[in-house]
């Protein structure tokens, strides 16, 4: 069996092939893990292959490290040429960027089968390559420079906590690994022309320390030389993402809608979750029909956008359809309706009435003017807790319900019952006249 440089080619074949298989797999699975459920969008699947490079990349960087350690044993005592010794690190990068181009076909083919929105960005798959290949040089220099047993998975371990400390560093620092700064907001999309700097900054960085590593093997100036014009390449690529700090502003978009029983609409790679979202605020208009804040159109809005009541409608969240999305959604609107209370009594009646909008058992509350007064509330009508609301959604919002507004609190005498929706106590300024 012929031997390559003290290594059998069967050797470097069968270790090429196990980390195809390896990175494909372990690509697939972090994949999985980034995408946002239920979503679908071009941009969902660039940034779950981009996302999956926090383990495929310390995986490809301890392949590297262990076929440098072997080479350089092989090697001890021998002149490389330039092509010689470049041609080992290079054959790497062809495998581990084929394992990513197989993790991309994979998902592009599972996507291709539905109606996804936006495009496949090309350079946000370029930028991953070139994240992949900086892991596997940084694992080649390292196996080269300290050719030891422990250092493949010393190598590895070492690239893990790099990029992972630079990626939720500063900003500054994330923009130096390679990711999108995940979780993204669909809504602001994914920056074609920020990949293209990370990219240019990847491939310098990458460059450099491959060609430095040449020289020092070859001690050939021309190598050097090329060394420091990758440098000068990947402070071109640092210099354009730290002067551009400012995240892209949210696109505008065709919303997908469904127009019964009232409008809902939301960002077309959500549309799935439009029949869900939909039941979920029917109810909740239905209680609100005759308030301020009264809605008959739901529109999901970016997530670094406060929510805002509007006339006719209502603004909502929904940063992926995963399990008991709408019902989360519909949590954080009602909570956008009023502010939490300063003092206990109030945000104890305030909890009562969120709870029937969240359309939850009623909270009893440690005081027992809370307990009357969910009691009291509970024994209203649908229609009558409506007309309630009508009557004193002023008072919901600013935080000023009092156990006169839940008939008189447990010292209230009780009233006759009435078939109009009449309470046992009335607030300052209003009659029963009032009510009919």
């Amino acid at each position: 069996m012929r031997e390559h440089a003290g290594v059998t080619r069967e050797e470097l074949k069968h270790s090429a092939a196990v980390t195809v298989a390896v990175l494909l797999a372990l690509g697939l699975m972090a994949a999985w893990s980034v995408l946002i459920p239920g979503v679908d969008a071009w941009e969902n699947i660039v940034a779950a292959v981009i996302g999956s490079l926090r383990l495929t990349g310390p995986v490809a960087a301890a392949f590297a490290a262990w076929v440098a350690l072997r080479k350089r044993r092989a090697l001890r005592g021998r002149s490389l040429s330039t092509w010689r010794a470049l041609k080992a690190p290079l054959a790497i990068l062809v495998v581990v960027t084929g394992s990513f181009a197989a993790t991309v076909l994979v998902l592009a083919i599972k996507t291709v089968l539905t109606e996804q929105a936006g495009r496949l960005s090309l350079s946000g798959l370029g930028m991953g390559m070139a994240g992949l290949a900086l892991y596997s040089v940084v694992g080649w220099v390292a196996g080269w420079l300290l050719p030891y047993p422990f250092m493949p998975p010393v190598a590895g371990i070492a690239c893990y906590g790099l990029f992972t400390w630079l990626a939720e560093g500063r900003p500054w620092a994330d923009r130096l690994a390679p990711g999108t700064g995940e979780p993204y907001d669909l809504f602001q999309g994914l920056s074609g022309a920020a990949f293209l700097d990370q990219t240019l900054w990847l491939i310098g960085i990458t460059a450099a320390l491959l060609l430095g590593w040449a020289a020092m093997v070859t001690r050939q100036a021309l190598v050097l030389a090329c060394a420091l014009l990758a440098v000068m390449a990947a402070g071109t690529g640092v210099a354009r993402l730290l002067t551009d700090p400012k995240p892209a502003a949210a696109q505008a978009i065709a919303y997908s809608c469904q127009d019964w029983p009232i409008t809902v609409c939301v960002h077309p790679g959500m549309r799935g979750g439009l029949t869900e979202l939909g039941a979920t605020f029917t109810k909740i208009a239905s209680r609100l029909s005759g308030t301020p804040a009264a809605f008959t159109r739901v529109e999901q809005r970016p997530l670094g956008e406060p929510l805002k009541s509007a006339s006719g409608l209502a603004a909502i969240h929904v940063p992926d359809l995963s399990a008991g999305f709408a019902d989360e959604a519909a949590y954080a609107y009602i909570e956008s309706l009023a502010a939490k209370c300063a003092d206990s009594p109030s945000d104890g009646y305030r909890d009562i009435v969120m709870a029937w909008l969240r359309g939850e058992p009623l909270p009893g509350g440690p005081l027992p003017e809370h307990q009357y007064a969910a009691a009291w509330f509970s024994g209203l009508s649908e229609p009558q807790r409506r007309e309630w609301l009508r009557m004193f959604y002023n008072e919901f919002q600013s935080c000023r319900l009092s156990g006169t507004h839940f008939g008189g609190g447990p010292m209230a005498s009780a009233v006759p019952a009435s078939p109009t929706p009449i309470y046992p106590v009335y607030p300052t300024g209003m009659s029963p006249q009032s009510w009919q």
